[in-house]
């Protein structure tokens, strides 16, 4: 019986994993890239546009301390300066190695705490759905949608299908509806995990006990990969994490379809114990 819902589930899962008329493979990691993936939220372009600051100020500083550097090896060693300067005090050069740094940590400061501030204040969403880490896979209940639950489990490489990235793709995946609000709840049933998704600018601890939360609303329709980025045991490399952000019509075609097909809450707990055994080393 568990087998036979479990693979309705995943056929479910296929049909819908073009929920939004072809989906695009928007956020995931490709050859020889350096940079960030492209953001997602407004949360992501945030992180990006500060690391575009910070990068120039941080090439600029240690280029600079390197030239001082230089100049006090090769002008201010014994060969070239016998007779060193007794110099104990200059007003300007301390009052410039004061103001300066002070003026670079303020630029520094005004947009970091202003990022972490949207990051942390949690606003009125649109939906909430629940994450939970398990050793070593993920499962989501979708409570203001009638409590269905399912749980992920990272896909082996013979079960891929074309356009799938090994060790990212799951069984099962998170649908969520483009431009909308979305609050996850994040615990853990075991060790500490953390639920992270790079296009999406989040990253979570999952606590065993504790529930945390984060937040973001996606501006574009796509599939977004993220992974478990806490040290949780043997198989921590393959904890993967799969979104699909649809539109708001499809979403609401998609539950109809999972209510029916993931069952109530009290339902599920076969599937999650049936998933849980099979990813046992």
């Amino acid at each position: 019986m568990a087998l036979g819902r479990g693979a309705r589930i995943a056929a479910l899962a296929t049909i819908f994993s073009g929920v939004g008329g072809g989906a695009v493979l928007a956020g995931q990691v490709h050859e020889w890239q350096t940079g960030f993936q492209e953001p997602a939220t407004s949360i992501m372009a945030g992180i990006v546009d500060f690391n575009r600051l910070l990068v120039p100020i941080i090439v600029v500083i240690s280029l600079f301390v390197l030239a001082l550097m230089a100049v006090v090896v090769f002008r201010f060693n014994a060969r070239s300066n016998p007779k060193p300067s007794r110099t104990s005090h200059n007003t300007l050069l301390e009052l410039a190695w004061t103001v300066i740094p002070i003026i670079i940590l303020v630029v520094i400061a005004v947009p970091s705490v202003r990022l972490l501030y949207l990051q942390e204040r949690i606003p009125e969403a649109d939906m909430t759905i629940k994450a939970i880490g398990h050793q070593w896979y993920w499962s989501y209940e979708y409570p203001d949608h009638g409590g269905f639950a399912f749980d992920a489990v990272m896909k082996e490489q013979a079960d891929l299908l074309a356009d799938e990235p090994r060790l990212l793709a799951t069984d099962n995946r998170i649908v969520l509806p483009v431009d909308t609000i979305v609050r996850v709840l994040i615990t853990s049933e075991d060790v500490i995990h953390a639920w992270a998704v790079p296009a999406f600018g989040v990253k979570k601890d999952a606590v065993p006990g504790r529930t945390t939360q984060v937040w973001f609303k996606v501006d574009r329709e796509g599939v977004y990969y993220g992974q478990c980025s806490e040290l949780c045991g043997t198989n921590h490399g393959f904890m993967p994490i799969q979104v699909e952000v649809v539109s708001k019509e499809a979403f609401a075609a998609w539950v109809q379809q999972a209510q029916a097909a993931y069952g109530t809450p009290t339902t599920t707990g076969t599937l999650a114990q049936a998933a849980s055994a099979t990813t046992q080393p």
